[in-house]
């Protein structure tokens, strides 16, 4: 088989869709600003609130919960910031409680809230990352003011039981708070069923442009603004609205919610079928994750290969055009081993040998033989050149 190029890091970003880029074209003529009242205006507030409809049927919200960011790591500062400045203000409920393995969107944000001198404390995961129910429970108390657990993780393809969080945090009295980046699109995400205060979420997981999210927000919770200026987004997220990014998540929103069955279904089987296959050519590999579907989102293959590092495996993939991770996009230029590995049990060198697969929309099944036909050889190589064994 000859060189091809294979995009097997979807986790990371996603491509627009071809849709997405003609509906966004197609409104090239509404560059208005949408919080004028002139026709032009009008007509661009017009789109933007169709998008908003289409992002509250994709997780079964109402329109008026929703609000624009640039993206879910703006979506969730703002959540910590709404509660830092609840603590700040005397409230008796002043911790903040979120799972181990949380994207860095939120690891990094707690971590210098508790530098600060909040009060921050993390929940344990298990042997595949999800989140320790029983520990959950036993932190809680009548100061813990939110509690934030992802719906999916971005590196194991973990989902988490955040229905079953967010009853233990709603027993406790306090918020819960959910980033859902990684599942739009993948599995069916409702904040009514999760039961969810907050959500954030990113258009360029689920084929839509960068720099434009979301935080859903129930009514009636906490909210106060992160970006202050004017009154877009009812006084709480300031500028001027991007137009053409807010309705390409909306075209995009509305094609992840159209496709949800057929993605799962395509992104499943093209997992599987690499995980059965490196399983059948590469000896002594270990899955990181669950293989259960009710417990994976689809698409998503973490696999350590001992005696061999990540990083060399990476570069000898990429020199065949297969373009993979060692762990979250946002952790790159580190080499300290997964933290949300680590968290989960994995020891230090079998998470150094980690690589995340993750499939799209635009793979194929001719992608899946390509990296079997590549990726043996290369771990072959690599653990030959390594001092440690296996």
């Amino acid at each position: 088989m000859d060189r091809r190029y294979v995009y097997l890091d979807n986790n990371g970003t996603t491509r627009i869709a071809d849709e997405v880029i003609a509906f966004m074209h197609s409104n090239d003529a509404l560059y208005g600003n949408a919080s004028s009242m002139h026709t032009l205006g009008r007509q661009a507030a017009a789109g933007i609130e169709w998008a908003r409809e289409e992002i509250a049927k994709l997780i079964d919200s109402s329109a008026d919960g929703v609000y624009f960011t640039s993206g879910a790591s703006e979506s969730n500062n703002m959540v910590f910031n709404i509660f830092r400045d609840r603590a700040d203000s005397g409230d008796s409920r002043n911790r903040i409680i979120v799972s181990a393995v949380e994207h860095p969107a939120t690891i990094e944000t707690v971590k210098y809230l508790r530098s600060k001198g909040y009060r921050i404390d993390f929940c344990p995961v298990d042997s595949i990352g999800r989140v320790k129910l029983e520990a959950l429970e036993a932190m809680m108390g009548s100061d813990v003011a939110l509690v934030s657990v992802m719906t999916g993780n971005n590196e194991s393809g973990t989902i988490q039981p955040v229905k079953e969080c967010a009853q233990i945090a709603h027993k406790a009295g306090a918020y819960f708070h959910t980033d859902a980046t990684q599942a739009i699109g993948k599995i069916p995400v409702s904040v009514k069923d999760i039961d969810a205060d907050y959500l954030s979420l990113s258009g360029h997981k689920f084929y839509g442009p960068k720099g434009i999210g979301v935080l859903y927000a129930r009514a009636g919770v906490p909210l106060s603004p992160f970006v202050h200026g004017g009154h877009q987004e009812n006084g709480m997220r300031a500028g001027t609205y991007n137009n053409q990014a807010i309705y390409g998540i909306g075209k995009a929103a509305e094609l992840a919610r159209v496709n949800l069955d057929d993605e799962h279904r395509r992104l499943w089987t093209m997992r599987e079928a690499l995980r059965k296959g490196i399983e059948e050519r590469i000896p002594d590999v270990i899955v990181n994750g669950s293989n259960d579907e009710a417990l994976c989102l689809p698409g998503t293959l973490n696999i350590s290969f001992p005696s061999a590092e990540g990083e060399s495996i990476l570069l000898y993939l990429d020199l065949e055009g297969i373009e993979v991770s060692t762990g979250s996009a946002c952790a790159t230029g580190s080499l300290e081993p997964s933290y949300v590995l680590l968290a989960a049990g994995l020891d230090v060198e079998l998470a150094h040998g980690s690589i995340r697969f993750s499939f799209g929309r635009y793979n194929t099944m001719d992608d899946v033989e390509y990296v079997l036909e590549k990726l043996p050889p290369i771990i072959s190589r690599v653990r030959a050149m390594s001092t440690r064994k296996v």
